[in-house]
């Protein structure tokens, strides 16, 4: 499964260096990050109506749009997908509740 995320990763990258008259994605990293954000703030709020709705293939389209606007994020910042996952790797055998004590006040 993670091996999508390192190709779309792979392809944004990619997409650095085109034009942004021919890639959507170079065209995103033009506008610069407050326009990649307000994509993510989009696709979120899309993603919550799918699920209000109930629709599960909407919730999944929905929710690709909005994994792949992160992705783009992550790639504006320098980060990639392996970031997160080693994120979400550290918070194995945490509960919910640990994991947000460990927090520090800042964030």
């Amino acid at each position: 499964m993670s091996d999508v995320l390192q190709q779309l990763a792979e392809i944004l990258e990619q997409r650095k260096l085109e034009s942004a008259n021919e890639s959507y994605v170079a065209s995103l990293y033009a506008k610069g990050l407050d326009h990649i954000l307000k994509k993510i703030g989009e696709e979120a709020t899309e993603t919550v109506i799918a699920a209000k709705d109930g629709d599960k293939a909407k919730i999944v389209y929905e929710t690709a749009d909005l994994w792949f606007h992160c992705m783009v994020m992550l790639a504006d910042q320098g980060l990639g997908p392996e970031h997160v996952i080693n994120e979400l790797q550290r918070r194995f055998g945490l509960s919910g509740l640990q994991e947000k004590a460990q927090r520090t006040v800042t964030e």
